[in-house]
């Protein structure tokens, strides 16, 4: 969706080198994009993340699940999670972000922030678990965050804000080249709920 609200009849490119990224704007009408983020919210069995960072265990303020066709084991920041059975609602959206950009899915880590001061540094989702160059769909719902690129040589940045209801699929070469962020802002005291389907080997 454009800045007048109209869905976008084409993705929109935002890598100029070194991978794909392609923002597909609002796949929802508000009021679909409302009571799913209402329906996320109270159903998912959210649970504090937790990192370790030089040997130190940390527990994030922000909330992740972990869901997937098999009880898949995802490791990242050194903790390890395993899937847990697809909701109805998971299944749904799953369905249509595939048939938005012809791929398929296997399993959804999501993410709640509950409001501006929770963000996420800058990393690469480059996991040996993930499917090589595989696509990596993030469904955005709730409180309009910026979301940043960096690439990992030049330190060039590409930024924009994930409007409630969008897409943006990261495919390619995208995770060896650049990094990306989800900056804490004192702005915005509304939760945003963020699914990224993604596939593990």
């Amino acid at each position: 969706m454009d800045l007048f609200g109209n869905i976008l009849a084409e993705p929109i490119s935002l890598l100029k080198k070194d991978g794909i990224a392609n923002y597909y704007g609002s796949i929802l009408d508000e009021k679909d994009a409302n009571d799913y983020l209402e329906n996320l919210v109270e159903s998912i069995e959210w649970r504090n993340d937790e990192v370790v960072v030089y040997g130190k265990k940390i527990v994030t303020k922000r909330k992740v699940a972990w869901y997937g066709d098999k009880p898949f084991d995802y490791t990242y920041s050194n903790t390890t999670k395993k899937a847990l059975p697809w909701t109805n609602e998971l299944l749904e959206l799953k369905k249509r972000v595939e048939e938005e950009t012809g791929e398929t899915f296997n399993s959804c880590l999501l993410n709640l922030y509950h409001n501006g001061s929770e963000g996420v540094a800058w990393h690469s989702d480059d996991e040996i678990t993930l499917k090589r160059n595989g696509a990596i769909a993030s469904l955005s719902f709730g409180a309009e965050r910026k979301f940043s690129f960096k690439h990992k040589r030049t330190n060039e940045t590409v930024s924009l804000v994930l409007q409630h209801g969008s897409l943006l699929v990261m495919q390619g070469e995208t995770q060896k080249y650049w990094l990306h962020s989800l900056p804490a802002t004192k702005k915005i005291d509304e939760p945003r709920v963020n699914l990224t389907y993604r596939t593990i080997l």
